[in-house]
Formats: structure tokens, sequence, C-alpha cells
């Protein structure tokens, strides 16, 4: 009896699905290590991912370089990045995050629509790699430590911290006449705190945990018009996971859509009204264009999907079809 009972339980323990995906090690970038929003975000995603017969490991990471390096390495099952990082792993995917692409929060739920829907399974999938979830993060606002620095003129010859693998971010910044200053997400922060740099690009969620109030102190501003969206990629080895578990996580994910930007407002709520600077309307359709030539230039070179841009174009025209854009054939394939 005891041996039969052995055996029955080897039989189950060879087909249930839970068993062969147990302990998949899942890396977690979140500058708040276990204490923040999108650690927060991962021990659900966790939950769900047992439902789908797979039991997730979860480790913080507070330096996303390192993260993105263990996943290439195959230390990490999956991970959880900016797709700013994520680039690297499907070009497709990460080009969401280009400059001006993306002018709002209601631009970005029409793509990760699309994005998560059935029909676009095989560009999530990049050789090994697959995106199985994309999450708003928040736009991307100018932070200056003199609010004198209020034009693209104004800004010639200043320091700005840019991410030193995210061309795009140089590229606008030499355009502008400022001096880009390479830095990494651990550390542009302190940059911006101690002096180091003059302007940096950051959401509203980095306000409080990298203490930024530190860097505009009594003079600084934050305006009030977003370069990019950004967002956060989860990324899986698909061999490593159960058939069809990239489009149950995706379906997942994008429910989580309306929660991340609840967060994300809550941020930019939290943000002292003080420091908030709206641009005049006439430098808006200057600084548009100027971000839009920025991102044709490096869809040419290869660095933007010109897939990713025609749908990112299809989408604004969509949402404002009276854009001069929406009349050109700039950024259609």
């Amino acid at each position: 009896m005891k041996s039969r009972k052995m055996v029955m339980a080897f039989l189950l323990a060879a087909v249930l699905p839970v068993t062969a995906f147990a302990g998949q090690k899942f890396c977690v970038f979140d500058p708040g290590g276990t204490n923040g929003p999108g650690y927060g975000y991962a021990r659900d995603y966790a939950v769900a991912a047992k439902g789908w017969g797979v039991t997730l490991d979860l480790k913080a990471y507070t330096d996303e370089r390192l993260a993105a390096e263990d996943f290439k390495a195959g230390q990490c099952d999956g991970v959880a990045i900016s797709a700013l990082r994520g680039r690297q792993f499907n070009s497709y995917v990460g080009s969401v995050d280009s400059i001006g692409g993306v002018p709002g929060y209601p631009h970005l739920r029409a793509v990760v629509d699309v994005l998560s829907s059935p029909k676009s399974a095989d560009k999530m999938v990049s050789g090994q790699y697959e995106v199985v979830g994309i999450l708003p993060v928040g736009a991307a606002y100018v932070f200056v430590r003199d609010r004198s620095i209020n034009s693209v003129d104004k800004a010639a010859g200043k320091k700005v911290a840019v991410l030193d693998y995210d061309k795009s971010q140089a590229r606008l910044v030499q355009q502008m006449g400022a001096q880009p200053v390479a830095s990494e997400i651990i550390n542009f922060g302190s940059k911006f705190n101690n002096g180091q740099v003059d302007i940096i690009a950051a959401p509203a969620v980095a306000y409080q945990p990298l203490e930024l109030h530190k860097g505009l102190g009594s003079t600084g501003a934050i305006y009030r018009f977003p370069l990019i969206q950004l967002t956060a990629n989860l990324i899986v080895r698909h061999d490593k996971f159960p058939d069809g578990f990239g489009q149950k996580s995706r379906f997942y994910i994008q429910s989580q859509f309306d929660r991340a930007v609840q967060v994300v407002n809550q941020a930019e709520n939290a943000v002292p009204q003080k420091y908030w600077l709206d641009i005049p309307e006439p430098d808006k359709k200057k600084y548009e264009l100027m971000m839009r030539e920025a991102r044709v230039q490096l869809t040419k070179e290869g660095f933007y999907d010109p897939r990713m841009m025609t749908l990112l174009k299809r989408v604004r025209c969509k949402v404002k079809a009276s854009a001069a854009e929406c009349s050109e054939a700039v950024e259609n394939q």
C-alpha cells in the first residue's frame, strides 16, 4: 500500500505544472527595495502567477544595472526593469519610451492595450526573451536647480544628467546646446542634489526616494511638460516558463494599468505645488518639434524600432487627429 502511494505521488509530481515551474527566480528593480511600490506589484504578481502554475522566487534590486546583468547572465529567469534598460532584450517594446512618442496616459493606455493583445504576441518575443508585461512609471519631467533656466536657450552650456545607455537623452541635450553628463539611475539623483549637474529628467515617483527636494532647494523648479512616458517591462526567458504564461501575464499586467497610474498621480500630487511650473504654449510646440526631429533621426540610426514609431504616431493621431504630423508621411512605415 505504501509503495502504491509513493508511485501515485511520483506520477502526480510528474504531471503537475506547478512542480515543473517552481522556484523561478524573478529579479525586481525598485529604488525602494522591498519597501518600494514596484516590489509591491511583484508580490501581487507572484500570487497571480501561482494560478498559472508558476511559483516565483522574488529578489529585490536597488541597482537596475545589476538586475539586468544578472538576468542576462541567467541568474534570473525573469526581471522587472525600465523599458529604457529593457530595450536591449526587445527593441520593439523598448521603443515605447521614445522622446515625445507618448504624450499622455490615454495614449499609453492605447499602446499597452495593443501590445497586450494576442495579435501582438509574436512581437513580444525576441530570441530567448519575452516581454510579459508593461506598466506605466510616470512622465519624465525636467527638474532644474535654478528656475531661471526656463527655455532651451537658457539651458545652453548647462550640465544635464543623461543615462549613459540611452542615446536619445544625450542627443536631445546636445540639440539644446547643453552638456550631457553620463549617469546611472543609481546616481543621477545625487548628482543633481549636490550640484554636479544643473538639470535632470525624472518621474514624480523619484522625488521622495531620491530626496530631490535637496537639489531643487528654494530656487529650483519642475516643468510640467513630459519628455517621455516611462514604463516598466517584465521580461522572462520564455523557455523557463510554461506555454501560454506570457499571454496570461500580459493580460494580468494590463489589468493593473489604472492602479499604476493612480500611484503615479499620488506621487505627482505629493510634490509641493511651489515647484511646478508650466511652459508657454509657443515653447511647447517648439519642444515637440525638437523631440520629433530627434526621434526621427534616432529611428534612422536604428535606435528606435520603426514599427513602434508607426504605432505611436497612429495612436497620437487617433487622440488628436488635427495635429500637423497627422497629414504628413514622417514616421509612417
